[in-house]
C-alpha cells in the first residue's frame, strides 16, 4: 500500500517507504536513463546518468540509490540534471573505443546494414538477408547491379587482402529472392487517411513512395514517362542492368500499395498548382534529365548529343545515329556507359576524351577496365576545343591537349591547356557525357544559385507548404542512385512526421567509430576475395545480355564468410548509444589517451572487449549476486581499471558456459555471447 507521495515532472505519484525515485518514477512511466542499474542487484550509482533534480536540494540526485520521501518534487530533465548527463555521456564516450556500426554500413549513402545481411548469406538465409537490406533500400536486385559500392571502398578486410564484394552479394541475394514463392514481404502500418502524390518514377522516387505507403499513406506515384524506373531504366544499359530485374521490383513497390501512372508531365498534362492540389503532401524526385552541355564552338552541330539522350534512345528502341566513329566526352560511369553502348550499336571507333589522366577517372574501375577490352580508345589529357563539321553535320573535334597542374577542390589535379597544342579526331558523332543538369520548368519551387531545387536539408522541405523535394533534383545535384534512395528513405520518416502533425526533422545518428590499422588485423587469416568471370570481350561486345551472371550460391556465401564483422553485435540493444543520441553530446572535448582495447575470451563462451567497457561494474555484481560466483573484478586503480576474470580450479569454467548472466546485463556490448 502507498504511504508516500511525491511529484516527478508535474506528475503526481505514489510509492512505498523504501522504494527509490528511480523505481517509482518507472512505475509511474516516466523514464530517467541509467546504465549500471539492475533490478536484480544493489543499487550502486556509478555511471551518475540518473541524476535528478529535487526541490530544496542543493545537489544532484542519484536516482537509482536515492530513497524517495513523502512531499519530495522531483524534476529528472532540468539543466542542472541535463547539462550533468552530457558531461557523464561525453566522459563515457571519449574513453569508448567500439565500432557501433561497420564502417561499410557508414559509408553506404542509404545507410543500410551491409555487415547483418552478409552475415545472412554467409549463413546461407537469403530471405532474412532482404528482409534487412529492405529497411532502407526497396530496389536491391537493381542496386546490386548497378551500385558503385562505396560501402566496399571503407571495408576493412581491404586491410588484410581486398574488400569484401557487398554490391554482388547483394545482387545474388536479391535475385535470389525476386521471384521466390515465400519472399519476405513488408507490412503496413494501418491506413492514416492522408493522400500523398510522388513526382517522378526513378529510385528516389520509388522509395519515397514504397515507404510512405509502408506508413499508410494513400500515395500516388507519377512520371513523364511510359515505364518506371527513371534513369535504373532509362540512364543505365540492358547489359549492365536487365530491365525485367527491374521490372519486377517496380511490381513489388506497386503490392505495397503505391498507385503509379505513366506519362503525365507536369507543366504539359497538369499544372504543378493542381497537382498539389489533390494532396497533403507532394514529394518532387524528379532527377536531372538534362545533359550538361560542352561549352565548345560548334556543339549545336548535328551528331553531337546529350549522354542520357543517347543512353535513353537506345532503351525506347530508337537510338541516335552514331555511324561508325564516335567521340564521348567525360570519365564518369554514364562516359562509360555510353562508350560501351556505342560499341555494341556496331561503332567501328569508339573514343573516350578525357582532360584527365585514368587515374582521375570517377568511373569504377571496373568499367573502365571492361571498356578497354572491348575496344575502346582512351584519348587521356584531351578537351574538346571545338567541333567541326560540313553543311551543319559534325565530322570531326578539334582536342586540345593538356597536363596536370595543381589539386583542385576535390583532391584531383586541375588539367592545364598545353599552350598551342591540338590534334584531330574524323568522327561521326559526339556524346557529352560530363554531368547532368535538372529541368525544372513547370515547378513553381524555389531553386539555387545553381538552378536546382532547394530544399531543406534535415526536413526535405521546399518553400512551399506541403512540397518536399529530394534526390538529383536537389541542392547538390546529381549523384548515384543509392544517394537518391537514401534521401528519399530519410524523407518518408520526415513526411509521414508532417503528416501526423508534428514534423520530426532527420538527424544523423550519434555513433562511435573505432580506429583500425593494418597492423591491428594482422593476425587474421587471408582469405581471397571471391572473383566472377567475365564473358569473353568478343562475344559480350556483340550484344547487350549481361556481362556475367554475378555469384553463384556458393561463391556468395563463401565471399560472406570474409565479413570481419566489425559493427558491434549489440548495437540495436546498447543502452550507451541510445541515451548518447537522446541527448546532444561532443565526446570531443575530452578527447585523449583511451584505455585497453584488448579482447580476451578467458570465460570461454563469452568475448570480453575492453574497449567497450565503461567500468559500470554490473557484469561483476551480477556473477556475484546473481550467479554466486564471484568470478569477475575489478583489478588495477585509476585510469587503467579493468574488470577481469579469476578462476581457482578449471571446473570453475564450466560455470560461465551455462550462466552467461553477465553478458545479459551488459549495457554497451563489451562482452559478447559466442556461438
Amino acid at each position: 500500500m502507498s504511504d508516500i507521495k511525491l511529484t516527478i515532472n508535474g506528475k503526481s505519484c505514489a510509492g512505498t517507504s523504501g522504494q527509490t525515485i528511480l523505481e517509482i518514477a518507472r512505475e509511474n512511466g516516466i523514464h530517467i536513463p541509467t546504465l549500471c542499474h539492475n533490478d536484480a542487484v544493489a543499487h550502486y550509482g556509478a555511471c551518475g546518468l540518473c541524476v535528478v533534480e529535487a526541490e530544496g536540494s542543493p545537489k544532484l540526485l542519484r536516482s537509482c540509490s536515492t530513497l524517495a520521501a513523502d512531499g519530495m518534487v522531483i524534476n529528472t530533465e532540468g539543466e542542472r540534471a541535463v547539462q550533468a548527463r552530457k558531461i557523464a555521456l561525453e566522459l563515457l564516450m571519449s574513453d569508448h573505443d567500439g565500432d557501433c556500426m561497420g564502417p561499410c554500413r557508414l559509408a553506404c549513402p542509404a545507410g543500410t546494414n551491409c555487415q547483418a545481411y552478409v552475415k545472412q548469406v554467409a549463413l546461407g538465409n537469403t530471405r532474412e538477408a532482404v528482409r534487412i537490406v529492405k529497411e532502407r533500400l526497396p530496389l536491391p536486385a537493381s542496386i546490386g547491379h548497378v551500385c558503385p559500392h562505396p560501402c566496399e571502398k571503407d571495408c576493412r578486410r581491404g586491410l588484410v587482402e581486398e574488400p569484401i564484394s557487398i554490391a554482388l552479394i547483394k545482387r545474388f541475394m536479391s535475385m535470389d529472392q525476386l521471384h521466390a514463392p515465400d519472399r519476405w514481404k513488408p507490412e503496413k502500418e494501418a491506413p492514416t487517411g492522408k493522400t500523398v502524390g510522388v513526382i517522378g518514377g526513378g529510385p528516389g522516387g520509388l522509395t519515397a513512395a514504397y515507404y510512405l505507403a509502408l506508413h499508410g499513406h494513400d500515395v500516388t506515384l507519377t512520371d513523364a514517362m511510359p515505364q518506371m524506373g527513371g534513369m535504373l531504366r532509362y540512364g543505365i544499359p540492358q547489359y549492365r542492368l536487365p530491365k525485367d530485374v527491374v521490372d519486377a521490383e517496380v511490381a513489388e513497390i506497386a503490392e505495397a500499395g503505391v498507385k503509379m501512372e505513366n506519362n503525365v508531365k507536369i507543366g504539359r498534362d497538369i499544372s504543378f498548382a493542381d497537382y498539389r492540389a489533390k494532396y497533403d503532401a507532394v514529394v518532387i524526385a524528379i532527377g536531372a534529365w538534362s545533359s550538361t552541355p560542352l561549352h565548345c564552338p560548334g556543339e549545336d552541330m548535328e551528331g553531337v548529343y546529350g549522354g542520357i539522350d543517347f543512353l535513353r534512345s537506345v532503351t525506347l528502341h530508337d537510338p541516335l545515329p552514331i555511324g561508325r566513329s564516335v567521340a564521348i566526352v567525360g570519365g564518369g560511369n554514364t562516359a562509360m556507359d555510353a562508350c560501351r553502348t556505342a560499341v555494341r550499336l556496331g561503332a567501328e571507333n569508339v573514343y573516350v576524351i578525357y582532360r584527365r589522366t585514368k587515374n582521375e577517372m570517377p568511373a569504377n574501375l571496373d568499367e573502365i577496365q571492361e571498356a578497354e577490352e572491348e575496344g575502346v580508345q582512351f584519348k587521356f589529357l584531351t578537351n574538346p576545343a571545338e567541333i567541326i563539321g560540313e553543311n551543319g553535320k559534325a565530322t570531326a573535334v578539334k582536342l586540345q591537349v593538356m597536363e596536370l597542374g595543381e589539386p583542385d577542390a576535390s583532391g584531383r589535379r586541375s588539367p592545364v591547356p598545353v599552350e598551342g597544342k591540338f590534334e584531330t579526331l574524323t568522327v561521326d558523332s559526339v556524346i557529352a557525357a560530363i554531368g547532368q543538369k535538372v529541368d525544372p520548368a513547370g515547378f513553381d519551387v524555389e531553386l539555387n544559385k545553381r538552378g536546382i531545387i532547394a530544399a531543406d536539408e534535415a526536413t526535405f522541405r521546399t518553400n512551399l507548404e506541403g512540397v518536399f523535394a529530394v534526390g538529383d533534383a536537389t541542392n547538390k545535384g546529381a549523384g548515384i542512385a543509392i544517394a537518391a534512395i537514401g534521401e528519399a528513405s530519410k524523407a518518408a520518416d520526415v513526411v509521414d512526421s508532417y503528416l501526423r502533425g508534428a514534423m520530426v526533422p532527420y538527424k544523423a545518428p550519434f555513433v562511435s567509430k573505432r580506429t583500425v590499422t593494418a597492423a591491428d588485423l594482422a593476425d587474421r587469416e587471408k582469405k581471397p576475395r571471391v572473383h566472377v568471370t567475365n564473358r569473353p570481350a568478343g562475344e559480350r561486345k556483340h550484344d547487350f545480355e549481361p556481362v556475367n551472371a554475378g555469384f553463384t550460391a556458393d561463391e556468395a556465401m563463401k565471399e560472406a564468410s570474409r565479413c570481419l564483422e566489425c559493427g558491434c553485435h549489440d548495437y540495436g540493444q546498447c543502452s550507451l548509444i541510445t541515451h548518447a543520441n537522446r541527448y546532444e553530446i561532443h565526446p570531443e572535448r575530452f578527447a585523449g589517451e583511451k584505455r585497453h582495447k584488448d579482447l580476451e575470451q578467458k570465460l570461454v563462451v563469452i568475448e570480453r572487449d575492453q574497449g567497450k567497457c565503461i567500468l559500470c561494474g554490473l557484469c561483476v555484481r551480477v556473477c556475484d549476486e546473481v550467479a554466486k560466483e564471484s568470478l569477475l573484478g575489478l583489478v588495477g586503480r585509476g585510469f587503467g581499471t579493468v574488470v577481469k576474470p579469476e578462476f581457482r580450479d578449471s571446473d570453475r569454467i564450466k560455470v560461465c558456459a551455462t550462466c552467461k548472466k553477465c553478458a545479459e546485463a551488459c549495457p554497451t556490448g563489451a562482452l559478447k555471447i559466442l556461438r
